[in-house]
């Protein structure tokens, strides 16, 4: 449901015109517009924006609210760059089973984001074409930025002699 303060926002109307219950919230903070989408529909509102010359996707980023739930916070920039506006979307998706459709059907420039967000932080992004790792090595376990990684490393004692 579009917030009061928004409905003047054309961008956020355009939106709940679209799909009244695609929209849980969202503001205006810092001058930028940031809505919170339903998670299911995020793709709805990716094909929407697009087709309001919102053309650049330019980030795809997850952020880990452990121990908190829903857990996971997947978040898109998108640029209108011909009409000099940007918008942010935020998901929250549980981390019992973190995942959400990919953007790639949108977006191709959401691959290599996805793949980055699953590599390190473990959300799944369904459908997309080649979810497999980009910064870390192909034998490495886990997610390391969840924020219940361990972080640990080699300890060393140094004894004067």
């Amino acid at each position: 449901m579009l917030p009061e303060n928004l409905k003047e926002n054309a961008v956020a109307a355009s939106l709940e015109q679209a799909d009244s219950d695609l929209l849980l919230g969202g503001n205006t903070d810092h001058n930028e517009l940031t809505l919170d989408v339903v998670p299911e529909k995020i793709l709805g509102a990716l094909q929407t924006l697009k087709g309001q010359r919102f053309e650049r996707l330019s980030t795809v980023t997850v952020v880990d609210r452990y121990p908190m739930e829903p857990r996971f916070e997947v978040v898109y920039h998108l640029q209108s760059v011909s009409r000099n506006l940007y918008v942010r979307l935020k998901c929250r998706i549980s981390g019992e089973k973190p995942e959400i459709d990919s953007a790639t059907a949108v977006y191709a420039a959401a691959n290599w984001y996805e793949r980055e967000a699953w590599d390190l932080f473990g959300v799944v992004f369904k459908n997309h074409p080649n979810l497999t790792r980009i910064m870390m090595p192909d034998f490495w376990e886990g997610h390391p930025l969840r924020r219940d990684y361990p972080v640990h490393g080699y300890k060393y004692s140094y004894q004067s002699e």
